[in-house]
């Protein structure tokens, strides 16, 4: 029992860890006053956000990290890299110091660095301490990675309203100090125990109570606003209240088990009909997900059983018959089971691949670039002062949309839909909330609904897409897998910034917006027409989704039908 206890204190902690390590959410805050300090074109201030992005495409190295160092020692490495990183440009922000402008992108690059390797701390933590409900305890505590803008929000309007190089000083020293308080959790992680179906059950229970407590703190911290610095300290107080009730968990564990053992096994009522995931299926999806026991179960493309998967495919598609060039992208090629190991050079050979990487690029990276530009959009458009307001609608929606990531697991024994499928419905909200930006980009409530949008959706995007690798291209090969898929995002943190920067400049006239050095843009135009091609591009990722996820659905039609087929015999 004691393990029991111990491992929800690491989820605990890893859910600290993840609510105040996401500091690359609060970049457009303080972005403006790096721009004037270092003088430089909004061109040159997307480098400094890719720069940040970039560190995503070195995550690979806190693996290799972990196969040498301890895991408390890569998650204090982490927190050193943020410290020099964020700490440092602090002392830029606040003209302590004067650094070039290519010392200033190390250091961005540095501190997105020290991103990736708490992420991988987390995920380990998550999959090493859950194996039996790891989708559950990736989604929730990835779930809190979104909300730490609107935390580092509170916070400096609690300590500086009127700093933003606030945000950079706390980027730095949070993430240290939540490190120093995880470190026991971390040092005392329980033995790996055989699964036991009671306790499985239970897990889920308690990650659907939990799941219900994160939706009123992403509620608590969405609706309230702090008018002044008093009001923000008594927020924060009670988010950080909402986020130390966990803790109590492990008393509740031990109380149950007394009421188990001395008044609820002399009442015990049969039949409970409330059972997330049933134990044996867990123990199937665990089988189905190797090669060896797909086979076994009938998964695999053979001689025998070809001639039904050429049923279930043809039967699938029927809607393609008019369509030649269209019925060839979804049958040529498809996907024969889930779970199947993809090693790089097979991954990057498949057609499925290639659709999935453009729906990420084209739906979750183009809404984080989204949010790195909110400080200079609100600034065009002469909201200066809701910059905040909007950095929190953002990262509140995401923090939404990585909870909603947990719903196909929790309604899957009721509503079956592919999880690709899922993520083409997540995928909607984009160019929806594009189009209404384009529409009417001045009226501020325009701007909170679209911010909204797309918070919601690229959230769910990146909490659905490990869930999704895993599955599509194999379990096993998750890491290197994960780790190429989101090469994406630098690519596309440079690509669409670039093209935002280039508009924004082009409607920067001299001596209508002066900061310094650097030109300011005013006015709708200055992001207008990078709303159109935005909106163009989501649609893009969305046609990408709905053809991955037209030659995927067989796949996965044939896993729930082996999984039903062995529950019933």
């Amino acid at each position: 029992m004691a393990g029991q206890s111990r491992k929800w204190m690491i989820l605990v902690a890893t859910i600290w860890i993840q609510a105040f390590t996401g500091t690359n959410f609060d970049f457009s805050a303080y972005s403006s006053e790096m721009k004037s300090v270092l003088g430089v074109s909004q061109v040159q201030l997307n480098y400094l956000a890719t720069a940040s992005d970039l560190g995503k495409a070195v995550g690979w190295s806190s693996g290799v990290a972990l196969m040498w160092l301890p895991l408390w020692a890569v998650m204090f490495a982490a927190a050193l890299m943020g410290l020099v990183g964020y700490g440092v440009q602090w002392l830029v922000i606040s003209n302590v110091i004067t650094l070039p402008y290519f010392v200033v992108f190390l250091l961005c690059l540095l501190a997105g660095c020290s991103i990736c390797w708490f992420n991988t701390v987390c995920f380990v933590l998550c999959i090493k301490n859950f194996p039996s409900a790891m989708p559950l305890a990736l989604s929730l505590t990835v779930s809190f990675n979104g909300v730490s803008a609107a935390l580092y929000n509170l916070a400096v309007k609690s300590l500086n309203p009127s700093s933003t190089a606030v945000y950079l000083l706390l980027n730095a020293l949070v993430p240290l100090f939540t490190s120093v308080v995880a470190l026991i959790p971390i040092l005392l992680q329980p033995p790996l125990d055989s699964v036991n179906p009671d306790i499985v059950k239970r897990d889920h229970l308690t990650f659907l109570k939990l799941n219900v407590l994160a939706i009123v703190t992403g509620l608590y911290l969405l609706f309230l606003h702090p008018s002044d610095s008093f009001t923000a300290r008594f927020l924060l107080s009670g988010a950080i209240f909402l986020m130390i009730i966990p803790l109590g968990i492990p008393g509740i564990l031990y109380a149950r088990e007394w009421f188990h053992r001395t008044i609820y096994s002399s009442i015990r009522i049969g039949g409970s009909g409330f059972i997330l995931v049933d134990a044996d299926d867990l123990e199937l999806h665990k089988q189905l997900l190797s090669r060896e026991a797909s086979r076994e179960n009938g998964l695999v493309y053979s001689s025998a059983n070809s001639g039904a998967s050429t049923h279930v495919i043809s039967r699938q598609n029927t809607a393609f018959e008019g369509g030649c060039s269209c019925k060839m992208i979804v049958t040529t090629n498809q996907l024969l089971m889930l779970g199947q190991e993809h090693k790089a050079g097979e991954l990057v050979r498949r057609l499925d691949f290639w659709l999935y990487f453009l729906a990420y690029f084209c739906g979750g990276t183009i809404g984080l670039v989204y949010s790195n530009n909110l400080g200079q959009i609100a600034q065009s458009l002469g909201h200066s002062l809701m910059t905040s307001k909007l950095i929190t609608i953002y990262s509140s929606f995401s923090f939404f949309g990585r909870l909603l990531s947990a719903a196909p697991d929790f309604i899957r024994t009721k509503v079956y839909f592919a999880r690709t499928g899922w993520l083409a419905i997540a995928l909607l909200p984009t160019p929806i909330a594009f189009c209404l930006l384009s529409a009417l980009g001045g009226n501020l409530l325009a701007i909170e609904a679209g911010t909204a949008l797309i918070g919601l959706s690229s959230g769910f995007i990146f909490a659905a897409a490990v869930s999704i690798t895993s599955e599509l291209f194999g379990p096993e090969s998750v890491g290197v897998n994960h780790n190429i898929l989101i090469t994406n995002i630098p690519i596309g943190s440079l690509v669409y910034g670039f093209l935002a920067a280039m508009v924004y400049d082009s409607n920067a006239l001299p001596g209508v917006g002066l900061m310094g050095e650097s030109l300011v843009c005013m006015g709708r135009e200055c992001y207008s027409l990078t709303f159109v091609w935005w909106g163009c591009i989501s649609l893009l990722g969305l046609a990408s989704s709905v053809l991955l996820f037209l030659r995927t659905r067989p796949a996965y039609w044939r896993f729930e039908r082996s999984r039903r087929s062995a529950i019933l015999s």
